[in-house]
């Protein structure tokens, strides 16, 4: 399903693309999903935590709502970060 269907608009995520580009911000933005597992993806608190923290680092306000479809988008993605498949399938949908 695309983030699209989240209702997460385009122009955002071309945004935060671009951002992830510059070393240092990519870098902050690694140090806060280091050794996040499958089960903290699942938790929509501690989603809604990290999605707040990265959209600090971006430099990206977001409102409440679209806070929320991200990490509706997040949960139902059902994301297992240590498997090579998920990450893939991930890469491709924001390419």
């Amino acid at each position: 399903m695309s983030y699209q269907q989240y209702g997460i608009r385009p122009e955002l995520v071309g945004r935060v693309k671009v951002k992830l580009k510059n070393s240092a911000v990519k870098d902050r933005v690694k140090g806060l999903v280091h050794g996040i597992t499958r089960a903290d993806l699942q938790d929509r608190p501690k989603v809604k935590r990290m999605v707040k923290s990265a959209a600090v680092i971006l430099n990206e306000p977001l409102a409440d709502v679209e806070t929320d479809q991200i990490v509706s988008f997040i949960v139902g993605q059902r994301i297992d970060p240590n498997n090579t498949f998920h990450l893939l399938k991930l890469w491709g949908m924001f390419r």
